[in-house]
């Protein structure tokens, strides 16, 4: 257990059987009175958002997360598959867990997967990816004065605005916080 005035963002802990991760935190001393501690966290298993106050003095109950380095194999559709850089072994991670994230894993990507008792709860993506172009319309000429963009398709199926000089077959760094373009990849 730990006292509520430990909570920072960051930490997740243990309340009414749900998992939270702290998302805001704010600590509130009146004048008189008790001090409360108002935190804002979102729920690792569901992916919803709460508020909550808590006492000066109250405690949850504080949850050890496991951090594995994995690198992506292959998905069947409903499961993705990933093999731990140190263990060899290969978790089979539901959609559920991955979500957004789907259009920017491609083979052997190495990303941080986490664990509550063997639980996967959510994956860590580096800050970008190097895609391959593998769908672009060409560009129109007289288009480039005022920085035109246009939709291609990558390796993964996700699609990304790029400026008009991106053709099927260049290779594209995006960024996997955003899923904005950042610059061509000379290879």
């Amino acid at each position: 257990m730990i006292d509520v005035n430990e909570l920072r963002k960051g930490v997740t802990f243990l309340l009414d059987g749900n998992l939270y991760k702290v998302t805001d935190y704010q600590h509130h001393k009146p004048g008189r009175g008790k001090a409360t501690i108002r935190i804002k966290a979102s729920n690792l298993r569901t992916g919803a958002n709460i508020e909550k106050t808590f006492n000066s003095g109250d405690r949850v109950e504080d949850v050890r997360l496991d951090y594995h380095n994995v690198q992506y194999l292959y998905t069947d559709g409903d499961f993705f598959y990933f093999m731990d850089l140190e263990t060899y072994e290969q978790p089979a991670i539901p959609k559920s867990v991955i979500g957004d994230t789907e259009g920017y894993l491609k083979a052997e990507l190495e990303v941080k997967l986490t664990f509550f008792n063997n639980e996967a709860l959510d994956i860590e993506l580096p800050t970008s990816v190097d895609l391959l172009v593998t769908g672009a319309e060409p560009a129109v000429r007289g288009d480039t004065a005022t920085g035109v963009t246009k939709k291609v398709e990558l390796e993964t199926g996700l699609q990304v605005g790029v400026p008009s000089f991106v053709v099927e077959g260049d290779v594209i760094r995006v960024d996997t916080r955003t899923g904005e373009y950042v610059t061509r990849v000379t290879e």
